[in-house]
């Protein structure tokens, strides 16, 4: 992980991602205009990993140009989080370690619908990696009082 700026070190911004259960936004190039979507993540080997349908846009979009912006950040006052640039790899092996931890981060142990559904189409789910992070932080509470 590169720190471009930003008021917190690495062991924060990694502290920051493992805690925070909100979906990253990932801006992918197109020919005409980027595309932001947001899934779920989770942070492990010093990547940040996100599942979707291996014929999905983004899985396209990520194909033909790796490079990527994200931002993981909470919409309620007082704002922080983290931002940047990554390259990503689609990793079709790493789906099944990937999506189970995914779920399991999100939903929760307890089973549900969406978690048997979300399973039910592993098969055609793909992993990405988002790697060679460079990061800026921000964070407005000192700004933004209580």
């Amino acid at each position: 992980m590169d720190i471009a700026s930003g008021p917190w070190d690495k062991s924060q911004i990694e502290s920051f991602l493992d805690q925070t259960v909100i979906p990253i936004r990932l801006a992918s190039a197109g020919r005409t205009a980027p595309l932001v979507q947001s899934l779920w993540f989770i942070y492990v080997e010093d990547a940040l990993w996100c599942c979707t349908q291996r014929e999905a846009v983004l899985t396209r979009r990520l194909t033909a140009n790796p490079r990527c912006g994200f931002e993981v950040s909470g919409d309620l006052p007082p704002y922080r989080g983290t931002r940047g640039t990554a390259r990503t790899q689609i990793l079709p092996d790493r789906a099944a370690d990937i999506l189970p931890r995914l779920i399991d981060r999100y939903l929760g142990d307890t089973p549900s619908q969406l978690a048997d559904w979300l399973m039910s189409r592993l098969d055609h789910e793909v992993a990405i990696r988002l790697h060679d992070l460079r990061v800026t932080s921000f964070d407005f509470t000192p700004r933004m009082g209580d």
